[in-house]
């Protein structure tokens, strides 16, 4: 030949091992897998392509195939004769430096290529697995030569785990075999799923030699495990033959769930076209990354191969009658991607130990394979825009499709559609196509201990992690997601109620001039202004007339300021408040109401001396100096306000509640004394002019005005009787009760003692309203008397007041009759 034989490289072709029972004794029989076939062929068909290219000039790749038998034992059998191709390896100790075996690749499971890489790790052999992805096999230091085109099963459960938790399925069942592929996997899978609080509802094994005895009972007693369980996902580390056998008894019990598959069986044609696979519910499983292969499915459709190569194996497959076409639609050739990658890499390994250029590879022939396995580990090439590379662990690091065994009607088999894919690097699951489910309504099947527990809620774990009950998110804490452990504490001062799902600055509460309560109180305030001007238009009109006089003379102006500051006060309990509204509001409504009853004190005092005897008339008329009773009526009022403002001023206050989101901004008249002491003074005063008044209560009512001023105080004493006991009590409202009850008794000051003047000025005659028409009704009302000395009274005193009470009085007390009562003067 032109080209010089160098290497030989070995394909693990795996056949299944079938228990036959016959009578008393076990027979063997060891069945095709077609799997196992194409695989080793696309092995094959690579080799030839390389050698038919000039990739490596003046070098020929060669091959050479065994059968492991699925069996540990037969693996490492194979493997010595490979060691010792042209001869029996010898039992000894020393070990050969340059077998002609250059490189293996193989076996198919890792229970297989754990056996082999112990003993190549010897030779350091380099071994490249395609589909051997026990987390084990990474181990450097025990399995130095072993290398391998897929990621490590620590990705595989990793997928898995994120796959579950991508549809919130957190109940889960898992069967394994007790192989170190199964067993490995699982204690991957149990890591992995208790990082994402994933629970598992069982964990049952199987035994992982089809030929063990016990075989057929542990596959009914899992199955009785599933049906009985609550957990509708379940996961299967299992081999292709295992999963075969637990099918078909799921299907012979009518059991459907949602199946995940590990790498082993993921891609299986067989399990896809069993009969009934349809029944058994959704069907996903993550494969290693799949890809082209040039011109393979032409070189199984001709099935030749190059001269003077032997298949024992392809003659095998001829002798059962297939046609060359067969193997196209028995096995998807895409997953055939990791043997033409195998191969690649040891061509690029090759290319650089032997200096290779365009024309030849001038570097050592007879090389030792630990420096082929040197430069494998340095390899870094590109295919299909993807570039491959082994890491430190001796992986490829190119993800995992996600597959979804989709039902077809018509031939009642399942096809394999890719639907996503998991990312290593990022470590996420990625939904790119719609998911066919196999439920009525075509929904996302539930398979949860607990309902999820929706923002606002945590969750309050159970015995088993997975199993909760949701509890509301207490005051101060939310939760912005489905099924978190604890609620978050609420930051920044903001705040949140219980349950809620984010936290929010409280509102501070006040009355705000766009509230209602604002405008109920501008508005009466309003009218109350509108009635005082009203008021000071009709005493300017009819200034130094009988009405003015009857109605106080300038007294009427004085009581107008105090009842306008009074309503001023009112205004001052809108908006947010500050220390100096505080004050200002409660200040101007003691002085301003002081100052009104003060003058109502006037006039109460002025009917009840008018009403004395004449011996004690004159004494209580030097008591009565109106400015003097006004002026020390409001200044006792004034020093009290001081001594409140210093001692125990009003203040601002903040109140707030754990159970709400308001923050309540009022003012606080301090202890409360002060507060006490001004409205005791106020109601003191009342009290007075009620009392006077109520002295004078037996006038002609036409002419008297004592019932104006006893309506008006009892209207004062009670608004304020029933403030007391709220402002004790704290009432959220007290404030708005204090401001109704200003108004409240500056409206019944207006109406009592200025709505009957305006009646007068109005709607009276005018001649009704002179001086003389007041002497003629009041002469109406005197009894017909002999004598009577001659009395003149100062007009002053009984201005308002019928004259001819007076005067029955007057002649009562000096025991005579008026004779001529129109000698009486005023």
């Amino acid at each position: 030949d032109a080209f010089l034989k160098i290497i030989i490289l070995c394909i693990w072709f795996e056949y299944a091992i079938v228990l036959i029972s016959n009578q008393d004794f076990p027979h063997f029989l060891c069945r095709l897998n077609l799997i196992s076939l194409v695989r080793t062929l696309a092995v094959v068909h690579t080799i030839e392509t390389i050698n038919n290219s000039s990739f490596l000039p003046g070098v020929r790749l060669g091959y050479y195939i065994c059968d492991t038998c699925s069996d540990a034992s037969k693996a490492i059998q194979s493997t010595e004769q490979l060691l010792a191709v042209n001869g029996t390896l010898p039992v000894q100790c020393e070990l050969l430096e340059r077998p002609n075996v250059k490189a293996i690749i193989g076996a198919r499971f890792s229970e297989d290529s754990l056996a082999v890489a112990r003993l190549l790790s010897l030779y350091m052999v380099p071994q490249i697995s395609t589909t051997s992805s026990a987390q084990t096999l990474g181990d450097r230091v025990r399995y130095p030569a072993f290398l391998r085109t897929i990621p490590s099963d620590v990705h595989q459960t990793k997928a898995l785990v994120n796959f579950m938790k991508y549809f919130h399925w957190d109940w889960v069942g898992v069967v394994y075999g007790d192989d170190d592929y199964g067993k490995n996997a699982l204690q991957s899978f149990l890591a992995d799923s208790e990082v994402a609080d994933i629970c598992h509802a069982f964990k049952e094994v199987l035994p992982h030699y089809l030929a063990h005895n016990e075989i057929d009972k542990r596959i009914q007693e899992v199955a009785e495990t599933i049906r009985l369980s609550e957990a509708k996902v379940v996961v299967l580390i299992l081999k292709e033959e295992l999963v075969s056998k637990l099918f078909k008894e799921m299907i012979r019990q009518n059991i459907s769930r949602t199946w995940i598959a590990s790498d082993a069986w993921s891609m299986s044609r067989n399990i896809s076209q069993m009969e009934g696979i349809n029944q058994v519910g959704d069907i996903f499983g993550f494969t290693f990354i799949t890809g082209p292969n040039p011109g393979f499915k032409e070189f199984l459709q001709q099935l030749t191969l190059s001269p003077g190569s032997v298949n024992l194996f392809l003659e095998e497959y001829k002798q059962l009658g297939k046609d060359a076409g067969f193997l196209t639609e028995a096995v998807d050739i895409s997953m055939t991607y990791g043997e033409r990658l195998a191969v690649w890499s040891i061509a690029h390994a090759l290319k650089h130990l032997l200096n290779c250029n365009e024309t030849d590879c001038p570097g050592e022939r007879d090389f030792p394979p630990w420096k082929l396995l040197k430069e494998l580990k340095k390899i870094n090439f590109t295919m299909e825009n993807q570039t491959f590379y082994f890491n430190a662990s001796g992986n490829f690091i190119n993800g995992y499709d996600l597959i979804n065994w989709q039902p077809q009607e018509a031939s009642g088999q399942r096809r394999f559609v890719v639907v996503g894919n998991y990312n290593l690097t990022k470590g996420e699951v990625h939904i790119k196509a719609p998911i066919i489910w196999s439920n009525p309504s075509n929904t996302v099947p539930v398979s949860m201990c607990s309902a999820i527990c929706p923002p606002g809620t945590a969750k309050k774990l159970l015995k088993t992690s997975c199993c909760h009950n949701c509890t509301q998110c207490l005051e101060g804490t939310y939760s912005n997601g489905t099924n978190l452990p604890n609620c978050l504490p609420c930051e920044n001062d903001t705040w949140s109620l219980k349950g809620w799902n984010s936290c929010k600055p409280k509102e501070e509460d006040y009355w705000k001039w766009d509230g209602s309560h604002a405008i109920v109180l501008l508005t009466f305030t309003a009218i109350g202004y509108l009635l005082l001007l009203f008021t000071l238009i009709i005493l300017l009109v009819f200034y130094g007339k009988p009405v003015m006089k009857q109605a106080g003379g300038t007294l009427c102006f004085v009581m107008m300021v105090g009842l306008a500051l009074s309503y001023t006060s009112v205004i001052l309990f809108i908006g947010k408040p500050n220390v100096h509204i505080c004050r200002g509001r409660q200040i101007l409504y003691a002085l301003g109401f002081s100052l009104t009853v003060s003058c109502i004190l006037v006039k109460a005092l002025r009917t009840f001396v008018s009403f004395l005897p004449p011996y004690r008339q004159e004494q209580a008329k030097r008591f009565y100096k109106p400015p003097v009773i006004i002026t020390c009526g409001t200044l006792i009022q004034v020093l009290i306000c001081i001594l409140w403002l210093i001692f125990d001023s009003p203040a601002v206050e903040a109140f707030q509640s754990d159970q709400s989101m308001i923050i309540t901004v009022q003012c606080n008249e301090g202890s409360g004394i002060g507060f006490g002491i001004m409205l005791c003074y106020i109601a003191l005063l009342a009290f007075v002019c009620f009392l006077m008044a109520f002295k004078g209560r037996k006038a002609p009512q036409a002419f008297n005005v004592t019932g104006h001023i006893i309506l008006s105080m009892l209207i004062y004493l009670f608004v304020w009787v029933c403030f007391t006991p709220v402002y004790i009590a704290k009432v959220n409202e007290r404030y708005s009760i204090q401001a109704a009850a200003i108004l409240v008794s500056c409206y019944g000051v207006i109406l009592c003692h200025f709505a009957p003047k305006w009646y007068m000025a109005l709607c009276k005659k005018k001649e009704q309203l002179t001086r003389e028409a007041y002497i003629a009704r009041a002469n109406n009302h005197i009894d017909s008397v002999d004598v009577i000395p001659e009395i003149t009274l100062e007009p002053g005193f009984i201005m308002g007041v019928t004259s001819s009470w007076c005067i029955k009085k007057i002649c009562k007390v000096a025991k005579t009759k008026v004779s001529n009562p129109k000698r009486y003067s005023l």
